[in-house]
């Protein structure tokens, strides 16, 4: 199950793991993906913490966790083709994994739909 933030960043959780990376909107609207910056395992963060960084031909813009916890993992494979954010995103693009301290405020997060009907607010 999926679960995404208004700042354009889906969550899948494996009972208290989550796996982040970026919405299809978000990888569109920042074009060709050049470098990403990612977090260190072992770092704590809080909900909606800048954690890590993507760069585009157009732009820079922050990923932030969306819940808090304790970063477990990167995506390492981001370092050597970062453009598999682009093709991608929702799968081997991914960026980060993290041990939720709260596994509940997961439900908290958007649905599909919400998600759907937000950007289409945009």
């Amino acid at each position: 199950m999926l679960r995404f933030t208004k700042d354009h960043e889906w969550v899948s959780l494996d009972g208290t793991l989550a796996t982040v990376g970026i919405t299809d909107h978000a990888q569109t609207a920042l074009g060709d993906v050049v470098f990403v910056d990612l977090p260190e395992a072992g770092r704590e963060v809080e909900a909606n913490e800048a954690v890590a960084v993507v760069e585009s031909v157009k732009a820079a813009s922050d990923v932030y966790a969306p819940l808090a916890g304790r970063i477990t993992e990167s995506n390492a494979a981001l370092s050597d083709e970062p453009a598999l954010v682009n093709s991608d995103p929702a799968g081997a693009g991914w960026f980060f994994r993290m041990e939720l301290a709260d596994a509940a405020a997961f439900d908290d997060l958007l649905d599909q739909d919400a998600y759907t009907a937000y950007v289409e607010s945009l």
